[in-house]
């Protein structure tokens, strides 16, 4: 098949980002596409015509983008004037590019969906690939990253949570990244086995924080069991909506916000007289490859695959998404679909109601039966004697 592809990746990479890469590489493969070419630093690289043909890497150097964390191929946080979308199309006629993929979250759909209209008029076809550990993405069930950087906070929470029983002395507060969707601080709710494991409260940000009722369920968990594991998103707003703790720094879209972790771990610190410290993973979360979620990292293949499909069948301005189906046995199965671009371009989707309890402290059992697939196997376990022993004693 005459013609070259042409991948893009915007924002903030994941730990299968890679994958829909080498999903694309294997599917142009299949299709006899002439060149895979990458944009070596994101939207900017097209306006440089900073391109690189893929196809010319070895299949045991392109199988690592299974296993690579971040993206390979650069990522940027360009903002595109209108004057840029303009001057693309005679790019991509230049390269023979007929097929653009794009892979990124809400930001990267909504350049996506400019790209298309750009080009629709010069045989272009544009398509997108959802990336985001946020899973913020309207539409789809879920998005590529996602995954993963559930499994990642489910493990580390559950590591922290083990840690901090044996020496039941303090309050840990773990930090998630979330500006405004608490997707991946619910997801630790998955490092439970059983009643009483950590952790024993998660704030999101899509509940107004009450510093009160905090310090309260703090202080009673703290008398009954002497060690506390709280997970709060980075985005965390008061009854006024405003951040509890002040952006440090905006551009844009990017919020850098200052330690929420922090300021928990000096309320308890402050007004209950515990000791008490912060944990912030930060982008350790959305980089380690040693907790990928396998389902992830395969549906992100799926998801590049698909998208160059979708172009070069002709079907631009489309996003792949992932769409759960129902099932007689509760079994997790999805299926893709090709949502308009329109739909998807800077809509962000927040943890809905149902998946949150009343209080505001906790998720409910509703939003775990729907993470629980994502992450992958299930997580280790671990020994405790004195549960041992007290199983002994009970014979």
């Amino acid at each position: 098949m005459n013609g070259n592809v042409l991948v893009v990746h915007g924002g903030g990479p994941t730990a299968v980002i890679n994958s829909s890469l080498y999903g694309v590489i294997e599917e142009a493969k299949a299709l006899g596409l002439d060149k895979v070419y990458a944009a070596m630093g994101g939207s900017q690289a097209i306006l440089k015509e900073d391109f690189f043909d893929l196809l010319q890497v070895p299949e045991d150097r392109l199988k690592l983008l299974l296993e690579t964390p971040a993206t390979a191929i650069g990522s940027s946080r360009y903002a595109l004037e209108q004057e840029d979308y303009d001057a693309m199309p005679a790019i991509f006629q230049k390269y023979n590019i007929k097929y653009v993929l794009l892979n990124g979250g809400n930001g990267t759909m909504d350049t996506c969906g400019k790209i298309y209209a750009a080009c629709k008029s010069s045989g272009v076809t544009v398509a997108g690939i959802p990336k985001t550990i946020d899973n913020d993405i309207a539409i789809t069930d879920h998005t590529p990253g996602y995954g993963s950087a559930a499994r990642y906070i489910a493990a580390t929470t559950a590591e922290v949570g083990v840690d901090v029983k044996s020496l039941p002395i303090h309050v840990c507060v773990i930090e998630a990244m979330g500006r405004n969707a608490g997707w991946i601080t619910a997801a630790s709710a998955l490092a439970r086995k059983k009643p009483g494991d950590a952790p024993h409260l998660i704030y999101l940000p899509e509940r107004p924080f009450n510093e009160e009722e905090f310090l309260e369920d703090v202080k009673k968990l703290y008398d009954e069991k002497g060690g506390v594991v709280v997970v709060a998103s980075e985005g965390l707003k008061g009854a006024d909506g405003q951040p509890i703790v002040p952006p440090i720094f905006k551009a844009g879209r990017a919020t850098y916000y200052g330690d929420v972790s922090a300021h928990l771990a000096n309320l308890v610190i402050q007004k209950l007289g515990i000791k008490a410290r912060s944990e912030k993973p930060g982008i350790c979360g959305r980089a380690s490859i040693a907790w990928q979620s396998p389902v992830d990292r395969d549906e992100a293949v799926i998801a590049g695959r698909e998208a160059l499909k979708a172009a070069v069948e002709g079907q631009g301005g489309v996003m792949v998404g992932f769409i759960r189906d129902e099932t007689e046995d509760g079994s997790y199965k999805v299926h893709v679909e090709r949502i308009p671009i329109e739909q998807v371009m800077m809509y962000e989707r927040t943890v809905p109601a149902e998946y949150i309890n009343e209080r505001g402290n906790d998720v409910t059992e509703a939003f775990t039966r729907w993470c629980k697939p994502l992450i992958g196997p299930e997580l280790r376990d671990f020994i405790d004697f004195h549960e041992e022993r007290e199983k002994i004693e009970k014979k």
